[in-house]
C-alpha cells in the first residue's frame, strides 16, 4: 500500500543533492486510515502539544505536533491496548510528567517496554533510526551514571520485547502495520 505523491526534500544548502525519501507524519497519517480506519473507525492526527488517545466516532490517536516519531509511538500504544482500553481516554493509564522519581520512573518504563519495542519495528520497518525514550530528562538528570545505566538496561528490555514480538503470530494489528510500513518505505526509495 502507497501513498501517493512522497514528497523529497534537501536540507538547506543542498538544493541538487539526491536524497532519500522524508519520513513525513502526514504520509503515516495517510497510511493508517487506508489500514485501519474503516475496520476500527479510528484515524492518525498530529498538530498536538502532547499526545493523547480520544476514544469517540471516531477514535483519534492524536501525537505531537507532526513529529513522525511521535506518530509512530502512538500507533504504537494503540496497538497494545486490548479493545476494552481503547474505549478509555489515554486506554486508562497514567501518566506522570517529566520529574518523575525512581519508583515513578520504574513504573513508567514498565509500562513503555512493549510500546518502545513495537515503535522500534516500526521503525526499522521504515527505514528510520529509533532510540529509547526514559522521558524523564529533569527527574534523572542530576545523576548522569544513574540516567545511562537505566537508558542501557531500558534498551535492552525494550530490544528483548521486539525479539518476543517478531516471534509472535502475524495477524495481529502491530504486525499488520509493519507491512504497510516497510511496503511503503520500500517502494519509496
Amino acid at each position: 500500500m502507497r501513498v501517493a505523491n512522497l514528497t523529497h526534500y534537501t536540507n538547506a544548502g543542498e538544493a541538487d543533492q539526491p536524497v532519500e525519501p522524508v519520513h513525513r507524519a502526514q504520509d503515516l497519517e495517510a497510511l493508517f486510515a487506508q489500514t485501519f480506519a474503516a475496520h476500527y473507525n479510528t484515524v492518525l492526527c498530529g498538530g498536538a502539544e502532547e499526545p493523547l488517545y480520544q476514544p469517540g466516532a471516531p477514535h483519534r490517536i492524536v501525537y505531537t505536533r507532526d513529529y513522525f516519531r511521535s506518530a509512530l509511538h502512538e500507533v504504537a500504544h494503540w496497538c497494545v491496548a486490548g479493545e476494552k482500553r481503547r474505549q478509555l481516554p489515554d486506554y486508562g493509564y497514567w501518566y506522570a510528567p517529566d520529574g518523575r522519581d525512581a519508583v515513578q520512573q520504574q513504573a513508567f518504563e514498565q509500562v513503555e517496554v512493549r510500546p518502545q519495542a513495537l515503535e522500534l519495528l516500526f521503525c526499522e520497518a521504515c527505514g528510520h533510526p529509533f532510540s529509547v525514550s526514559l522521558d524523564n530528562l529533569e527527574g534523572l538528570s542530576g545523576v548522569l551514571g544513574e540516567a545511562a545505566s537505566r537508558n542501557d538496561a531500558f534498551a535492552r528490555a525494550v530490544a528483548s520485547q521486539a525479539e518476543v514480538f517478531r516471534a509472535q503470530a502475524r495477524e495481529q494489528r502491530w504486525a499488520r502495520w509493519v507491512r504497510v510500513l516497510r511496503a511503503h518505505y520500500t517502494l519509496g526509495r
